[in-house]
């Protein structure tokens, strides 16, 4: 069954001096829920916001609010971001496995991994799972998908088509073929994050995405509303 296409605005190109406004403007463009990257200086090389944005943005909207852990010890944080109000924690895969050689050490990016330790990986989805809330496991370009194990436990992955770090990246297509191999064996959710336009969305709706993080072209956008009108058109062809 095809499933709609939903839209998530990450909100970390919106003007933080008026973050208020621009939440209203997703919710006036029709966006389906908002994406927080949180970034700690450690697992990608740039520090970004944690809890408290979060619980600012919960009480100003009702959207889903996703909080995409880029932090190299989810665990220490996941209760935190419950208690803000999250209501999709994503927890990057590279987080439960041996680091490749290559970047294993700190400044050496991004994360990679071949396979992951899905016990580690496990008690955190229970955790979050006990709150009632979604888990989102999140694959980086050069992870493959190395999470089979966890498919009926999971309620979506989250497919880097940019390595995670800094914003206004360029589309990776190398993650297609990724998202059709993951479609043909995952029935949940499948989010792209990263490059995503006008241009890229109908490629990663054919491939089986649903979800769509977008961010600077979201808010850079003239039009919001009928750039987000766009994108959810692509999964109607």
């Amino acid at each position: 069954m095809t499933k709609d296409i939903k839209i998530s605005a990450s909100i970390l190109c919106a003007d933080f001096i008026k973050l208020g406004d621009e939440i209203k403007k997703c919710e006036d463009a029709g966006v389906d829920m908002l994406h927080v990257d949180v970034m700690d200086g450690h697992f990608v090389p740039n520090i970004t916001i944690g809890p408290m944005i979060v619980e600012a943005v919960r009480t100003i909207t009702k959207l889903p609010i996703e909080a995409h852990l880029m932090i190299e010890h989810p665990t220490d944080f996941i209760d935190s971001f419950l208690k803000a109000g999250a209501d999709i924690i994503s927890i990057q895969a590279e987080c439960y496995g041996a680091l490749r050689p290559a970047c294993r050490e700190y400044g050496q990016y991004p994360k990679e991994v071949d396979t992951i330790y899905s016990d580690r990986a496990r008690a955190d989805i229970k955790k979050i799972h006990a709150h009632r809330k979604k888990v989102f496991m999140v694959i980086n370009p050069g992870t493959p998908l190395c999470i089979q194990s966890l498919y009926n436990e999971i309620d979506g992955v989250l497919i880097m088509s940019v390595n995670p770090g800094f914003a206004k990246q360029k589309f990776n297509p190398s993650v297609i073929s990724k998202i059709q191999g993951l479609r043909l064996r995952f029935d949940g959710d499948i989010e792209v994050d990263g490059g995503i336009n006008d241009l890229t969305a109908p490629e990663v709706i054919k491939a089986g995405a649903n979800i769509l993080a977008t961010a600077s072209y979201f808010f850079g956008s003239d039009n919001p509303k009928e750039f987000v009108k766009a994108l959810k058109s692509f999964g109607k062809d």
